[in-house]
């Protein structure tokens, strides 16, 4: 059964004509007629009264099915449109998982610079755990996927399937809210007593780092847990209000470090290197995301 078919066989009832009915619906008479013979072969009754000579009247099958008819049709225009709404939609839209951090930071940088790529698009950021931003390329519900590179952090993405884009370097920096002198208030040293440490959650790939830099230096300051939280930017704010030392992204922080509002509280040793990452799949994305794509790769 076809929707032109329905539409066909409204018009028909409102005219009560094959031929102004052929008309207004912009086909031949012949071949108005087989559709509407091929309606009555789908309904399995038919539908019109014929041979009568007069205007087209309908048989009760075809009275009680025009009801019917009416709905299935505006129903099913209605859906077409809105499938259309959501394709062109989806074709002017990109998806991005990433961590809250790197869309403070990395993504936050790239929306100044992509605004001409953007234009009349969007660019929906979905912040996720690690593990979830990596499952949601694989699930084709993202078209890409920023996330940390180091050795201590897993992504397993298959080759085969999926490339990407190194965008960016960092390092997390032990910070410390800064005294009036530029000096940490908590700084690390030989003889400093514990130091007050704010902590990462385990499940976070900024946690993870730390804890892995911490239990492998030889050089790993004596410290003391008094905050365990799964925000950076949370963790931020901790510092500013004097709280402790929590390792950040040297990006997040180098312009308060710069104005002296926070300081380092130890030297390069205490500080871990990664790279970022953009994963996306092999198979040709969208116009938008292939325009985002080229443009980060000439960065």
């Amino acid at each position: 059964m076809q929707l032109k078919w329905l539409e066909d066989f409204i018009v028909l009832a409102q005219e009560r004509s094959f031929t102004r009915a052929a008309e207004l619906r912009h086909v031949t008479h012949p071949a108005f007629g087989r559709r509407i013979r091929a309606l009555e072969a789908w309904a399995g009754t038919p539908l019109v009264e014929r041979g009568s000579g007069g205007p087209v009247t309908l048989t009760p099958a075809g009275q009680s099915f025009l009801e019917t008819a009416g709905h299935l049709a505006r129903s099913l225009t209605q859906s077409h449109e809105e499938l259309q709404s959501l394709a062109g939609r989806q074709a002017r839209t990109v998806t991005l998982a990433t961590g809250r951090t790197l869309a403070r930071t990395v993504v936050a940088d790239w929306l100044v610079r992509l605004q001409p790529i953007l234009q009349g698009g969007e660019l929906c950021i979905r912040t996720r755990a690690l593990a979830d931003t990596v499952g949601m390329l694989e699930r084709n519900e993202a078209d890409f996927s920023l996330v940390y590179h180091h050795p201590a952090l897993a992504i397993r993405l298959d080759a085969r399937q999926f490339t990407h884009l190194t965008v960016a370097s960092d390092r997390l920096v032990p910070v410390s809210r800064a005294t009036a002198q530029g000096q940490a208030l908590h700084r690390f040293g030989p003889d400093a007593t514990r130091v007050p440490y704010l902590a990462y959650a385990p499940q976070l790939a900024l946690g993870r780092l730390v804890e892995d830099h911490l239990a492998h230096n030889p050089h790993a300051p004596r410290l003391q847990r008094v905050v365990e939280c799964d925000s950076a930017d949370a963790h931020y704010e901790y510092v500013q209000k004097g709280l402790g030392v929590a390792w950040l992204p040297w990006s997040m922080v180098f312009a308060d470090c710069k104005a002296q509002r926070l300081a380092l509280a130890g030297d390069s040793r205490m500080e871990v290197r990664f790279d970022v990452r953009l994963y996306r799949p092999k198979r040709r994305l969208g116009p938008l995301a292939e325009a985002l794509w080229k443009a980060l790769a000439q960065r």
